[in-house]
Protein backbone atom coordinates (compact mmCIF):
# COMPACT_ATOMS: atom_id res chain seq x y z
CA UNK A 1 0.00 0.00 0.00
CA UNK A 2 1.26 3.32 -0.95
CA UNK A 3 1.79 6.02 2.24
CA UNK A 4 0.31 9.52 2.11
CA UNK A 5 2.25 12.59 1.81
CA UNK A 6 1.77 13.47 5.32
CA UNK A 7 2.59 9.89 6.46
CA UNK A 8 5.83 10.05 4.21
CA UNK A 9 6.69 13.45 5.97
CA UNK A 10 5.90 12.10 9.71
CA UNK A 11 6.01 8.93 9.61
CA UNK A 12 5.94 8.54 13.79
CA UNK A 13 4.15 5.55 14.61
CA UNK A 14 3.36 4.41 11.10
CA UNK A 15 3.12 1.13 11.21
CA UNK A 16 0.79 1.38 14.30
CA UNK A 17 -1.86 2.98 12.08
CA UNK A 18 -4.73 0.72 11.33
CA UNK A 19 -4.01 -1.42 15.02
CA UNK A 20 -6.39 -4.01 15.87
CA UNK A 21 -7.44 -4.69 19.84
CA UNK A 22 -7.32 -8.20 18.69
CA UNK A 23 -3.61 -8.45 17.47
CA UNK A 24 -2.32 -7.69 21.05
CA UNK A 25 -1.96 -11.42 22.26
CA UNK A 26 -0.47 -12.15 19.49
CA UNK A 27 1.72 -9.30 19.78
CA UNK A 28 2.79 -9.54 22.89
CA UNK A 29 3.47 -13.46 22.41
CA UNK A 30 5.57 -12.27 19.41
CA UNK A 31 7.57 -9.79 21.93
CA UNK A 32 8.47 -12.40 24.39
CA UNK A 33 9.93 -14.71 21.63
CA UNK A 34 11.90 -11.97 20.08
CA UNK A 35 13.47 -11.05 23.54
CA UNK A 36 13.97 -15.06 24.04
CA UNK A 37 16.11 -15.52 20.67
CA UNK A 38 17.59 -11.72 21.24
CA UNK A 39 19.23 -12.21 24.32
CA UNK A 40 21.93 -14.84 23.62
CA UNK A 41 23.17 -12.46 20.84
CA UNK A 42 22.56 -9.67 21.96
CA UNK A 43 25.13 -10.69 24.80
CA UNK A 44 27.60 -12.59 21.71
CA UNK A 45 27.50 -10.17 19.27
CA UNK A 46 29.65 -7.38 21.24
CA UNK A 47 32.33 -9.68 21.63
CA UNK A 48 33.49 -9.76 18.01
CA UNK A 49 33.87 -5.52 18.27
CA UNK A 50 35.62 -6.05 21.71
CA UNK A 51 33.14 -4.51 23.75
CA UNK A 52 31.07 -5.83 27.07
CA UNK A 53 28.15 -7.54 27.10
CA UNK A 54 25.80 -5.16 28.14
CA UNK A 55 26.14 -3.13 25.22
CA UNK A 56 24.31 -5.94 23.37
CA UNK A 57 21.35 -5.57 25.51
CA UNK A 58 21.34 -1.72 25.27
CA UNK A 59 21.73 -2.35 21.19
CA UNK A 60 18.13 -4.26 21.82
CA UNK A 61 15.84 -1.97 23.30
CA UNK A 62 16.62 1.49 22.88
CA UNK A 63 16.91 1.02 18.93
CA UNK A 64 13.60 -1.19 19.17
CA UNK A 65 12.00 1.47 20.12
CA UNK A 66 12.84 3.96 18.26
CA UNK A 67 12.33 2.22 15.44
CA UNK A 68 8.87 1.16 16.40
CA UNK A 69 8.11 5.10 17.03
CA UNK A 70 9.07 5.95 13.52
CA UNK A 71 10.12 2.91 11.15
CA UNK A 72 7.16 2.22 8.57
CA UNK A 73 7.83 -1.40 8.78
CA UNK A 74 4.98 -3.17 10.84
CA UNK A 75 7.24 -6.36 11.34
CA UNK A 76 10.67 -5.65 11.25
CA UNK A 77 12.68 -6.05 14.15
CA UNK A 78 16.03 -4.28 14.33
CA UNK A 79 19.43 -5.11 16.73
CA UNK A 80 23.11 -6.42 16.53
CA UNK A 81 23.84 -7.61 13.35
CA UNK A 82 26.87 -9.81 12.79
CA UNK A 83 27.73 -8.32 9.57
CA UNK A 84 27.51 -4.85 10.84
CA UNK A 85 29.79 -5.92 14.33
CA UNK A 86 32.12 -7.36 12.06
CA UNK A 87 32.67 -3.98 10.16
CA UNK A 88 32.29 -1.87 13.22
CA UNK A 89 35.35 -4.19 14.72
CA UNK A 90 37.48 -3.10 11.90
CA UNK A 91 36.75 0.85 12.23
CA UNK A 92 37.38 0.27 16.03
CA UNK A 93 40.51 -1.44 15.13
CA UNK A 94 41.93 1.55 12.71
CA UNK A 95 40.43 4.33 15.23
CA UNK A 96 42.20 2.95 18.06
CA UNK A 97 45.42 2.15 15.99
CA UNK A 98 45.59 6.06 15.61
CA UNK A 99 47.68 8.39 18.27
CA UNK A 100 46.34 10.38 20.45
CA UNK A 101 42.27 8.93 20.85
CA UNK A 102 41.99 8.48 24.51
CA UNK A 103 38.58 7.90 24.48
CA UNK A 104 36.90 4.77 25.71
CA UNK A 105 35.83 2.13 23.18
CA UNK A 106 32.27 1.72 24.63
CA UNK A 107 31.69 5.68 23.50
CA UNK A 108 33.91 5.78 20.31
CA UNK A 109 30.84 2.80 18.60
CA UNK A 110 28.36 4.53 20.51
CA UNK A 111 29.60 7.82 18.59
CA UNK A 112 30.00 5.80 15.34
CA UNK A 113 26.14 4.95 15.65
CA UNK A 114 25.37 8.61 15.77
CA UNK A 115 26.84 9.13 12.91
CA UNK A 116 25.56 6.12 10.84
CA UNK A 117 21.98 7.32 12.08
CA UNK A 118 23.09 10.71 10.76
CA UNK A 119 24.08 9.16 6.97
CA UNK A 120 20.77 7.64 7.10
CA UNK A 121 18.82 10.66 7.87
CA UNK A 122 21.05 12.75 5.19
CA UNK A 123 20.17 9.77 2.72
CA UNK A 124 16.57 9.81 3.25
CA UNK A 125 16.29 14.16 2.88
CA UNK A 126 18.34 13.19 0.06
CA UNK A 127 16.13 10.45 -0.84
CA UNK A 128 19.21 8.34 -1.74
CA UNK A 129 17.19 4.77 -0.93
CA UNK A 130 18.71 3.87 -3.83
CA UNK A 131 22.14 3.07 -2.63
CA UNK A 132 20.57 -0.24 -1.34
CA UNK A 133 20.92 -1.48 -4.15
CA UNK A 134 24.43 -0.19 -5.15
CA UNK A 135 25.89 -3.32 -3.57
CA UNK A 136 24.97 -6.31 -5.88
CA UNK A 137 23.12 -9.21 -4.60
CA UNK A 138 25.84 -11.23 -5.79
CA UNK A 139 28.52 -9.44 -4.54
CA UNK A 140 26.34 -8.91 -1.18
CA UNK A 141 26.44 -13.06 -0.58
CA UNK A 142 29.85 -12.83 -1.12
CA UNK A 143 30.40 -10.39 0.76
CA UNK A 144 28.71 -11.48 3.49
CA UNK A 145 29.78 -15.17 2.97
CA UNK A 146 33.39 -13.72 3.87
CA UNK A 147 32.21 -11.49 6.80
CA UNK A 148 30.99 -14.77 8.26
CA UNK A 149 34.00 -16.93 7.54
CA UNK A 150 36.02 -13.66 9.00
CA UNK A 151 33.34 -14.07 12.27
CA UNK A 152 34.91 -17.73 12.98
CA UNK A 153 37.82 -17.09 12.56
CA UNK A 154 37.37 -14.64 15.26
CA UNK A 155 35.77 -17.06 17.88
CA UNK A 156 38.97 -19.23 17.36
CA UNK A 157 40.77 -17.90 20.78
CA UNK A 158 37.01 -17.99 22.66
CA UNK A 159 36.72 -21.36 21.94
CA UNK A 160 40.37 -22.41 23.02
CA UNK A 161 41.27 -20.36 25.07
CA UNK A 162 44.36 -19.12 24.02
CA UNK A 163 44.86 -15.40 23.90
CA UNK A 164 45.79 -14.61 20.00
CA UNK A 165 47.56 -11.61 18.58
CA UNK A 166 46.95 -12.39 15.03
CA UNK A 167 43.40 -12.01 13.07
CA UNK A 168 41.98 -14.16 10.45
CA UNK A 169 43.80 -17.22 8.78
CA UNK A 170 47.03 -15.99 10.61
CA UNK A 171 44.75 -16.57 13.72
CA UNK A 172 44.71 -20.48 12.64
CA UNK A 173 48.12 -20.70 12.31
CA UNK A 174 48.99 -18.94 16.04
CA UNK A 175 46.59 -21.55 17.52
CA UNK A 176 48.65 -24.22 15.48
CA UNK A 177 51.80 -22.81 17.03
CA UNK A 178 50.38 -22.35 20.92
CA UNK A 179 48.79 -26.12 20.40
CA UNK A 180 50.22 -26.29 23.94
CA UNK A 181 47.91 -23.64 25.38
CA UNK A 182 44.65 -24.60 24.42
CA UNK A 183 42.13 -25.14 27.52
CA UNK A 184 41.04 -28.00 26.35
CA UNK A 185 37.97 -28.12 28.67
CA UNK A 186 36.62 -24.70 26.79
CA UNK A 187 37.66 -26.12 23.35
CA UNK A 188 34.83 -29.70 24.72
CA UNK A 189 32.47 -27.00 25.85
CA UNK A 190 32.06 -24.80 22.69
CA UNK A 191 32.26 -27.60 20.51
CA UNK A 192 29.48 -29.67 22.04
CA UNK A 193 27.44 -26.26 22.19
CA UNK A 194 27.98 -26.04 17.94
CA UNK A 195 26.59 -29.49 17.83
CA UNK A 196 23.58 -28.83 20.28
CA UNK A 197 23.13 -25.99 17.90
CA UNK A 198 22.97 -27.63 14.47
CA UNK A 199 21.16 -30.35 16.00
CA UNK A 200 18.35 -28.25 17.18
CA UNK A 201 19.12 -26.51 13.29
CA UNK A 202 18.35 -29.60 11.88
CA UNK A 203 15.92 -31.33 13.53
CA UNK A 204 13.86 -28.18 13.41
CA UNK A 205 12.87 -27.76 16.92
CA UNK A 206 10.55 -25.22 17.69
CA UNK A 207 12.51 -24.08 20.74
CA UNK A 208 15.38 -21.48 19.01
CA UNK A 209 19.01 -22.92 19.46
CA UNK A 210 20.40 -19.95 20.87
CA UNK A 211 18.13 -20.24 23.90
CA UNK A 212 18.85 -23.51 24.94
CA UNK A 213 22.22 -23.09 24.55
CA UNK A 214 22.33 -20.52 27.03
CA UNK A 215 20.03 -21.92 29.65
CA UNK A 216 22.19 -25.49 29.27
CA UNK A 217 25.44 -23.53 29.44
CA UNK A 218 23.96 -21.34 32.52
CA UNK A 219 22.95 -24.35 34.38
CA UNK A 220 26.09 -26.44 33.37
CA UNK A 221 28.46 -23.06 34.55
CA UNK A 222 26.26 -23.11 38.31
CA UNK A 223 26.37 -27.36 38.66
CA UNK A 224 29.52 -27.63 37.42
CA UNK A 225 31.76 -24.54 38.34
CA UNK A 226 32.94 -23.72 35.33
CA UNK A 227 35.12 -21.05 36.56
CA UNK A 228 36.80 -23.35 38.77
CA UNK A 229 37.96 -25.14 36.36
CA UNK A 230 39.64 -22.52 33.86
CA UNK A 231 36.70 -21.80 31.36
CA UNK A 232 36.51 -17.73 30.88
CA UNK A 233 32.60 -16.72 32.19
CA UNK A 234 30.88 -13.58 30.68
CA UNK A 235 31.53 -11.58 34.39
CA UNK A 236 29.50 -9.21 35.81
CA UNK A 237 27.26 -6.81 34.23
CA UNK A 238 26.20 -3.44 35.34
CA UNK A 239 22.56 -3.85 36.85
CA UNK A 240 20.03 -0.84 35.74
CA UNK A 241 18.87 0.38 32.43
CA UNK A 242 21.34 2.59 30.26
CA UNK A 243 21.00 6.34 30.78
CA UNK A 244 20.79 9.35 27.89
CA UNK A 245 24.11 10.37 27.28
CA UNK A 246 26.40 12.32 24.59
CA UNK A 247 30.08 10.02 23.62
CA UNK A 248 32.64 11.67 24.51
CA UNK A 249 34.83 12.93 21.91
CA UNK A 250 37.83 12.63 23.08
CA UNK A 251 40.78 12.73 20.28
CA UNK A 252 39.10 10.55 17.35
CA UNK A 253 39.49 12.15 14.24
CA UNK A 254 36.51 13.71 12.65
CA UNK A 255 37.22 12.40 9.39
CA UNK A 256 38.17 8.87 10.72
CA UNK A 257 34.64 9.07 12.36
CA UNK A 258 32.97 10.06 9.04
CA UNK A 259 34.86 7.39 6.63
CA UNK A 260 34.16 4.66 9.52
CA UNK A 261 30.31 5.55 9.52
CA UNK A 262 30.29 5.07 6.16
CA UNK A 263 31.68 2.04 5.62
CA UNK A 264 29.24 0.39 8.19
CA UNK A 265 26.01 2.51 6.86
CA UNK A 266 27.13 1.18 3.60
CA UNK A 267 27.19 -2.72 4.84
CA UNK A 268 24.56 -2.35 7.64
CA UNK A 269 21.84 -0.49 5.39
CA UNK A 270 22.32 -2.94 2.66
CA UNK A 271 22.43 -5.86 4.50
CA UNK A 272 19.31 -4.31 6.27
CA UNK A 273 17.20 -3.48 2.75
CA UNK A 274 17.57 -6.69 1.81
CA UNK A 275 16.75 -8.56 5.07
CA UNK A 276 13.22 -5.93 5.13
CA UNK A 277 12.94 -7.09 1.50
CA UNK A 278 13.02 -10.31 2.10
CA UNK A 279 10.50 -10.46 4.47
CA UNK A 280 8.17 -8.21 3.12
CA UNK A 281 8.03 -10.68 0.11
CA UNK A 282 6.80 -13.36 2.20
CA UNK A 283 4.32 -11.49 3.18
CA UNK A 284 3.67 -9.55 0.28
CA UNK A 285 4.29 -6.14 1.23
CA UNK A 286 6.60 -3.50 -0.60
CA UNK A 287 9.81 -2.05 0.77
CA UNK A 288 10.02 1.60 0.53
CA UNK A 289 14.02 2.02 0.91
CA UNK A 290 13.72 5.76 1.48
CA UNK A 291 11.37 5.54 4.47
CA UNK A 292 13.26 2.53 6.16
CA UNK A 293 16.25 4.96 6.19
CA UNK A 294 14.07 6.74 8.40
CA UNK A 295 13.25 3.87 10.83
CA UNK A 296 17.54 2.99 10.72
CA UNK A 297 18.71 6.48 11.16
CA UNK A 298 16.34 6.63 14.18
CA UNK A 299 17.21 3.19 15.60
CA UNK A 300 21.16 4.15 14.95
CA UNK A 301 20.58 7.77 17.01
CA UNK A 302 18.65 5.70 19.83
CA UNK A 303 21.64 2.97 20.29
CA UNK A 304 24.57 5.68 20.02
CA UNK A 305 22.74 8.34 23.04
CA UNK A 306 22.26 4.63 25.04
CA UNK A 307 25.68 3.51 25.14
CA UNK A 308 25.61 0.98 22.67
CA UNK A 309 26.58 0.55 18.93
CA UNK A 310 25.53 0.36 15.14
CA UNK A 311 22.17 -1.77 14.32
CA UNK A 312 20.42 -3.25 11.35
CA UNK A 313 17.39 -5.49 10.62
CA UNK A 314 17.49 -8.90 12.38
CA UNK A 315 16.90 -11.46 10.19
CA UNK A 316 16.80 -13.99 12.87
CA UNK A 317 14.34 -11.60 15.17
CA UNK A 318 12.31 -10.87 12.52
CA UNK A 319 12.06 -14.67 11.84
CA UNK A 320 10.55 -15.07 14.85
CA UNK A 321 8.54 -12.14 14.89
CA UNK A 322 6.83 -13.50 12.00
CA UNK A 323 6.51 -17.32 12.69
CA UNK A 324 4.80 -16.39 16.04
CA UNK A 325 2.12 -14.09 14.79
CA UNK A 326 3.39 -10.48 15.57
CA UNK A 327 1.12 -8.38 13.66
CA UNK A 328 2.59 -4.51 14.78
CA UNK A 329 5.79 -3.08 16.29
CA UNK A 330 3.88 -3.48 19.59
CA UNK A 331 6.03 -6.66 19.38
CA UNK A 332 9.38 -4.71 19.51
CA UNK A 333 8.30 -2.57 22.42
CA UNK A 334 7.29 -6.06 24.61
CA UNK A 335 10.60 -7.60 23.50
CA UNK A 336 12.52 -3.97 24.60
CA UNK A 337 10.72 -4.17 28.05
CA UNK A 338 11.15 -7.95 28.35
CA UNK A 339 14.81 -7.08 27.78
CA UNK A 340 14.84 -4.12 30.52
CA UNK A 341 13.62 -6.84 32.99
CA UNK A 342 16.37 -9.19 31.87
CA UNK A 343 19.09 -6.63 32.63
CA UNK A 344 17.65 -5.71 35.69
CA UNK A 345 16.77 -9.08 37.35
CA UNK A 346 18.61 -11.61 35.16
CA UNK A 347 22.28 -10.57 36.00
CA UNK A 348 23.62 -13.10 38.22
CA UNK A 349 22.40 -15.82 35.86
CA UNK A 350 23.90 -13.91 32.74
CA UNK A 351 27.28 -13.24 34.62
CA UNK A 352 28.31 -17.21 34.95
CA UNK A 353 27.75 -17.67 31.42
CA UNK A 354 30.34 -19.44 29.72
CA UNK A 355 32.61 -17.76 27.21
CA UNK A 356 32.77 -20.08 25.05
CA UNK A 357 29.26 -21.09 24.41
CA UNK A 358 29.18 -17.63 23.39
CA UNK A 359 31.53 -18.24 21.00
CA UNK A 360 29.61 -21.58 19.51
CA UNK A 361 26.29 -18.91 19.33
CA UNK A 362 28.83 -16.61 16.77
CA UNK A 363 30.15 -19.52 14.98
CA UNK A 364 26.35 -20.86 13.96
CA UNK A 365 25.39 -17.67 13.51
CA UNK A 366 27.99 -16.65 11.01
CA UNK A 367 27.26 -20.12 9.69
CA UNK A 368 23.90 -18.77 8.90
CA UNK A 369 24.77 -16.31 6.98
CA UNK A 370 26.92 -18.39 4.01
CA UNK A 371 24.37 -18.25 1.52
CA UNK A 372 25.21 -21.75 -0.20
CA UNK A 373 22.24 -21.80 -2.23
CA UNK A 374 22.05 -18.46 -3.67
CA UNK A 375 26.43 -18.72 -4.43
CA UNK A 376 25.04 -22.17 -6.14
CA UNK A 377 22.67 -20.37 -8.03
CA UNK A 378 24.79 -17.41 -8.98
CA UNK A 379 27.62 -19.83 -10.60
CA UNK A 380 24.78 -21.51 -12.83
CA UNK A 381 23.28 -18.29 -14.06
CA UNK A 382 26.35 -16.10 -14.44
CA UNK A 383 30.05 -17.35 -14.23
CA UNK A 384 30.84 -13.25 -14.41
CA UNK A 385 29.22 -12.64 -11.37
CA UNK A 386 30.22 -15.68 -9.79
CA UNK A 387 33.53 -14.36 -9.96
CA UNK A 388 32.63 -11.05 -8.53
CA UNK A 389 31.16 -12.81 -5.41
CA UNK A 390 34.32 -14.91 -5.13
CA UNK A 391 36.40 -11.26 -5.09
CA UNK A 392 33.99 -10.16 -2.27
CA UNK A 393 34.22 -13.34 -0.28
CA UNK A 394 38.16 -12.99 -0.24
CA UNK A 395 37.94 -9.51 0.50
CA UNK A 396 37.32 -9.46 4.51
CA UNK A 397 39.70 -12.77 4.43
CA UNK A 398 42.63 -11.30 2.84
CA UNK A 399 42.93 -7.77 3.71
CA UNK A 400 40.63 -7.43 6.33
CA UNK A 401 37.23 -6.30 7.03
CA UNK A 402 37.26 -2.71 6.20
CA UNK A 403 39.51 -3.67 3.27
CA UNK A 404 36.94 -5.75 2.10
CA UNK A 405 34.00 -3.23 1.97
CA UNK A 406 36.21 -1.16 -0.63
CA UNK A 407 36.47 -4.16 -2.36
CA UNK A 408 32.54 -5.15 -2.52
CA UNK A 409 32.53 -1.25 -3.28
CA UNK A 410 35.39 -1.32 -6.11
CA UNK A 411 34.07 -5.01 -7.30
CA UNK A 412 31.06 -3.47 -7.83
CA UNK A 413 32.00 -0.79 -10.03
CA UNK A 414 34.12 -2.61 -11.68
CA UNK A 415 31.24 -4.80 -12.62
CA UNK A 416 29.03 -2.18 -13.65
CA UNK A 417 31.70 -0.06 -16.43
CA UNK A 418 32.20 -3.77 -17.59
CA UNK A 419 28.91 -4.24 -18.10
CA UNK A 420 28.45 -1.04 -19.28
CA UNK A 421 31.54 -0.33 -20.79
CA UNK A 422 30.20 -3.61 -23.58
CA UNK A 423 27.06 -2.84 -24.45
CA UNK A 424 25.18 -5.38 -26.69
CA UNK A 425 24.33 -4.87 -30.42
CA UNK A 426 22.23 -6.29 -32.58
CA UNK A 427 21.57 -6.54 -36.60
CA UNK A 428 17.47 -6.15 -37.47
CA UNK A 429 15.35 -7.18 -40.34
CA UNK A 430 12.08 -8.17 -41.47
CA UNK A 431 9.76 -11.36 -41.14
CA UNK A 432 8.35 -11.77 -44.39
CA UNK A 433 4.28 -11.44 -43.55
CA UNK A 434 5.12 -9.74 -39.88
CA UNK A 435 5.03 -6.50 -38.91
CA UNK A 436 8.22 -4.97 -36.96
CA UNK A 437 12.03 -5.67 -36.58
CA UNK A 438 13.27 -8.63 -35.61
CA UNK A 439 16.45 -9.27 -34.25
CA UNK A 440 18.69 -11.58 -37.26
CA UNK A 441 20.65 -13.83 -35.04
CA UNK A 442 17.68 -14.78 -32.41
CA UNK A 443 15.04 -15.33 -35.77
CA UNK A 444 16.35 -17.34 -38.21
CA UNK A 445 13.45 -16.45 -40.44
CA UNK A 446 14.23 -12.63 -40.53
CA UNK A 447 16.20 -11.46 -43.30
CA UNK A 448 17.66 -7.94 -43.74
CA UNK A 449 16.84 -5.09 -45.89
CA UNK A 450 18.51 -5.28 -49.02
CA UNK A 451 20.50 -2.09 -49.18
CA UNK A 452 19.43 -0.78 -46.08
CA UNK A 453 21.45 -2.27 -42.43
CA UNK A 454 20.04 -1.77 -39.03
CA UNK A 455 21.64 -1.95 -36.24
CA UNK A 456 20.73 -1.18 -32.72
CA UNK A 457 22.96 -0.15 -29.89
CA UNK A 458 21.65 -1.28 -26.41
CA UNK A 459 23.91 0.73 -23.51
CA UNK A 460 24.15 4.60 -23.49
CA UNK A 461 26.80 6.50 -25.56
CA UNK A 462 29.04 7.88 -22.32
CA UNK A 463 32.91 8.63 -22.82
CA UNK A 464 34.16 5.07 -20.85
CA UNK A 465 32.45 3.04 -23.50
CA UNK A 466 32.65 5.31 -26.86
CA UNK A 467 36.05 3.31 -29.06
CA UNK A 468 34.08 -0.28 -27.60
CA UNK A 469 31.02 0.71 -29.79
CA UNK A 470 33.16 2.80 -32.42
CA UNK A 471 35.41 -0.58 -32.61
CA UNK A 472 31.47 -2.71 -33.24
CA UNK A 473 30.39 0.03 -35.60
CA UNK A 474 33.65 -0.49 -38.17
CA UNK A 475 33.48 -4.29 -38.23
CA UNK A 476 29.44 -4.32 -38.29
CA UNK A 477 29.87 -1.80 -41.81
CA UNK A 478 33.41 -3.95 -43.27
CA UNK A 479 30.86 -7.07 -42.80
CA UNK A 480 27.96 -5.43 -44.87
CA UNK A 481 26.76 -6.89 -48.22
CA UNK A 482 27.87 -5.02 -51.33
CA UNK A 483 25.25 -2.36 -52.25
CA UNK A 484 24.41 -1.51 -48.82
CA UNK A 485 23.52 2.37 -48.61
CA UNK A 486 22.45 3.20 -45.63
CA UNK A 487 22.89 2.59 -42.08
CA UNK A 488 20.46 3.50 -39.04
CA UNK A 489 21.40 3.04 -36.02
CA UNK A 490 18.23 2.24 -33.49
CA UNK A 491 18.55 4.51 -30.80
CA UNK A 492 15.75 3.66 -28.07
CA UNK A 493 17.98 1.76 -26.49
CA UNK A 494 20.22 4.73 -25.74
CA UNK A 495 19.24 6.39 -22.59
CA UNK A 496 22.12 8.54 -22.18
CA UNK A 497 24.44 10.21 -25.42
CA UNK A 498 27.52 12.46 -23.81
CA UNK A 499 29.71 14.86 -25.86
CA UNK A 500 32.28 12.13 -26.40
CA UNK A 501 29.29 9.89 -27.46
CA UNK A 502 28.56 12.58 -30.11
CA UNK A 503 31.76 13.03 -31.25
CA UNK A 504 32.40 9.64 -31.71
CA UNK A 505 28.82 9.31 -33.74
CA UNK A 506 30.03 12.43 -36.15
CA UNK A 507 33.18 10.59 -36.40
CA UNK A 508 31.95 7.42 -37.83
CA UNK A 509 29.36 9.56 -40.01
CA UNK A 510 32.50 11.00 -41.84
CA UNK A 511 33.90 7.07 -42.02
CA UNK A 512 30.68 5.54 -43.26
CA UNK A 513 30.23 9.05 -46.00
CA UNK A 514 33.88 7.89 -47.07
CA UNK A 515 32.83 4.69 -48.17
CA UNK A 516 29.26 5.65 -49.55
CA UNK A 517 27.34 4.66 -46.65
CA UNK A 518 24.50 7.54 -44.73
CA UNK A 519 24.15 7.10 -41.23
CA UNK A 520 20.76 7.83 -40.34
CA UNK A 521 19.51 7.63 -36.86
CA UNK A 522 15.62 6.35 -35.72
CA UNK A 523 14.16 6.78 -31.85
CA UNK A 524 16.31 8.87 -30.48
CA UNK A 525 15.42 10.22 -26.69
CA UNK A 526 14.91 14.13 -26.59
CA UNK A 527 17.52 14.37 -24.52
CA UNK A 528 20.08 12.98 -26.50
CA UNK A 529 18.40 14.29 -29.40
CA UNK A 530 19.37 17.87 -28.35
CA UNK A 531 22.78 17.27 -27.26
CA UNK A 532 23.31 15.99 -31.09
CA UNK A 533 21.63 19.46 -32.66
CA UNK A 534 24.19 20.84 -30.20
CA UNK A 535 26.78 19.22 -31.40
CA UNK A 536 26.34 19.04 -34.98
CA UNK A 537 26.11 15.58 -35.24
CA UNK A 538 22.18 16.29 -36.59
CA UNK A 539 23.55 19.03 -39.27
CA UNK A 540 26.44 16.81 -40.60
CA UNK A 541 24.29 13.22 -41.26
CA UNK A 542 21.20 15.66 -42.39
CA UNK A 543 17.63 16.15 -40.16
CA UNK A 544 16.19 14.22 -43.27
CA UNK A 545 18.23 11.10 -41.38
CA UNK A 546 16.90 11.49 -38.49
CA UNK A 547 13.35 9.36 -37.89
CA UNK A 548 10.73 8.94 -35.38
CA UNK A 549 11.06 4.69 -36.18
CA UNK A 550 12.20 2.50 -37.95
CA UNK A 551 9.18 2.19 -40.08
CA UNK A 552 9.81 6.18 -40.92
CA UNK A 553 13.54 5.28 -41.97
CA UNK A 554 12.58 2.26 -44.12
CA UNK A 555 9.64 3.93 -46.23
CA UNK A 556 12.33 7.04 -46.57
CA UNK A 557 14.49 4.50 -47.95
CA UNK A 558 12.14 2.70 -50.25
CA UNK A 559 10.92 6.44 -51.63
CA UNK A 560 14.75 7.30 -52.48
CA UNK A 561 15.28 3.81 -54.10
CA UNK A 562 11.90 4.67 -56.31
CA UNK A 563 13.02 8.46 -56.63
CA UNK A 564 16.18 7.16 -57.86
CA UNK A 565 14.88 4.93 -60.43
CA UNK A 566 12.75 6.81 -61.81
CA UNK A 567 15.29 9.90 -62.41
CA UNK A 568 17.74 7.40 -63.66
CA UNK A 569 18.52 7.93 -67.47
CA UNK A 570 17.18 5.52 -69.52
Amino acid sequence: MRASDSEQRLPVFASLRGYRPSWIRSDVSAGLAIAAVGLPSAIAYPAIAGLPPETGLYASIAPLIAYAVFGPSRQLIVGPDAATMTVLAAVLATIFSTPGVTASRVAVAALLAIAVGALCLIARALRLGVVATFLSRPILTGFFAGISLSIILGQIGRLTGVKLEAGGLLGILEVIDKAGLIHWPSLALGLAMLLVLQAIRVRKLPVPGPVIVVVLAAVLSAVLDLEARGIALVGDIPAGLPKLALPAYSGVPFDVIVLGATAIFLVSYGSGIVTASSFADRGGDEVDPNRELTGFGAANIAAGFYGSFPVSASDSRTAVNLTVGGRSQIAAIVAAAALMAALLFLGPALRILPIPALGAILVAAALSLIDFGELRQIMRISRAEFLFALIALAGPLSFGVLQGVVIAVGATLVYVLYKSAHPRDAMLGRIPGRDGFYKLHRSPEARPVPGLALCIIEGSLLFFNCDNVKARLRAIASELPPGTEWFVLNASAIAQVDSTGAAMLARMAEEFAARGLALGLAEVHSEALGLLERAGVVDLIGATMVFDDLDDAMRAFRARECFLSVTEPS
